[in-house]
Formats: C-alpha cells, sequence, structure tokens
C-alpha cells in the first residue's frame, strides 16, 4: 500500500512572510488546513495543524492506533507538495507501531480529496 504522495500545486504557498514559517523554506501551513476541513466532509476526521521542524502534520487515530499525516514542501520548493503516512509507536522505541492497514480509510479520503481539486496536478503515489 502507497504510503507518500507528491503532487503539484500553487494553491498552498504561504501568505505569511518568511519569518513567520516554522523554519526557513518549510511550507504547509496552508495546505494541511485546506486538507483537515476536506477529509472532515468525507468523514474522516483528524487533529488540528500541528508543526513540528520538518513541516506540519494532521493526526489521525482509528481502532487506538495512531498515525501522522506529514505534510510539507519538497526541497524548499513552494509549489511541490509531499504528504507521508507515519504511524505512530504504542510503545518506547518504536515497538509496536499502528498497522498500515488501519490507516486505508485515511489515505484513501486523501486521494480522493487531491484528485478532486482541479488544481492539484502530477500526482504521483509511492
Amino acid at each position: 500500500m502507497a504510503i507518500e504522495v507528491e503532487f503539484y500545486c500553487k494553491d498552498y504557498e504561504p501568505f505569511l512572510p518568511e519569518s513567520s514559517q516554522v523554519n526557513p523554506e518549510r511550507y504547509g501551513a496552508e495546505l494541511a488546513w485546506w486538507l483537515c476541513q476536506k477529509l472532515a466532509i468525507e468523514g474522516v476526521h483528524t487533529s488540528y495543524p500541528n508543526f513540528e521542524n520538518w513541516g506540519w502534520f494532521l493526526e489521525y487515530i482509528n481502532d487506538d492506533n495512531e498515525y501522522w499525516l506529514c505534510i510539507g514542501n519538497i526541497d524548499s520548493r513552494e509549489h511541490q507538495w509531499r504528504m507521508v503516512l507515519q504511524p505512530q509507536a504504542k510503545r518506547w522505541f518504536g515497538l509496536r507501531r499502528a498497522p498500515i492497514e488501519n490507516a486505508k480509510i485515511l489515505l484513501d479520503a486523501v486521494d480522493k480529496v487531491i484528485r478532486e481539486n482541479d488544481q492539484i496536478s502530477e500526482i504521483k503515489w509511492i
């Protein structure tokens, strides 16, 4: 099952100055906000966007399993985007990671909403 998607879209470029970004040339807040709203409409509920120094993520919980959908621009480019599913561990040292299969609902919904957006192109699942 593919857990990473890359695509091109100009709609989610940052509107705040560089000094307001989580890190220099690390974008994705606008995309993460749009995505969590679209997923909610599809009945897939995530957290509000959260940030780390590498970018943004949405937390998704299904059957007591936690996942992060990591979101950010590729190599400091404003219009090339990547989303990666990251299963979280239930124990210390990364033991008992959440099974990928339990996030299929999330991944299917992500695929649906990005394909429905006419401004998104060059979609490639990895």
